[in-house]
């Protein structure tokens, strides 16, 4: 199976790291690519293939960022896309969700077995975790554009006092998550 890891917001930062936790000095983008590049170790090593780019250039609008990570993952010809991301609100919401272009079909599929495997990782470590399950968000480019099932896991809130402490102490149990979710999909199709 081939993988295409995105890891959320512009590489380095700049223009756009994502979500901020100011307290901790905490970028969104930061995690998401310490967290994907686990991810990728993790289903490496379970025999996929996998490809990881962060890009501020998602469909092409910002070429200067280097090469459109939807067309990246197309022409790779990845067999599933996930966007690995950071939630914020208001510092009173927390939990993990995960968003995918429809309620139905293989981005469904793949995106429910990766939340549920998040949210019971998530629930070993802290009991209290909310599963905030998944979310149809059909005008999100990196779930609209990409022509193979794809999800988008908002892993916990970056500004959060409880959930940014997993963000940064317990990537490696985020990322196994993950990764047991994307294998899991793969073993359901067969």
């Amino acid at each position: 199976m081939k993988v295409f890891i995105n890891p959320g917001h512009a590489q380095g930062g700049q223009p756009d790291p994502g979500a901020l936790n100011d307290f901790y000095n905490l970028r969104e983008c930061d995690i998401a690519l310490a967290i994907g590049k686990l991810v990728q170790g993790f289903l490496s090593k379970a025999g996929c293939e996998v490809k990881l780019l962060q890009s501020h250039n998602l469909a092409g609008e910002a070429p200067e960022y280097g090469e459109s990570v939807i067309d990246a993952s197309s022409s790779w010809g990845a067999d599933v896309f996930v966007s690995i991301h950071c939630n914020a609100f208001d510092t009173t919401a927390r939990g993990a969700e995960t968003l995918v272009y429809d309620l139905v079909g293989d981005g469904h599929a793949l995106g429910q077995c990766i939340q549920n495997q998040l949210v019971d990782a998530m629930q070993k470590i802290d009991p209290t975790f909310p599963d905030r399950g998944l979310k149809r968000r059909p005008l999100l480019c990196v779930l609209r554009a990409t022509p193979m099932p794809a999800a988008l896991v908002e892993c916990a809130f970056i500004d959060n006092d409880l959930d940014d402490k997993l963000l940064m102490t317990r990537q490696t149990e985020i990322a196994a998550a993950i990764s047991r979710g994307v294998t899991d999909y793969w073993q359901k199709l067969g």
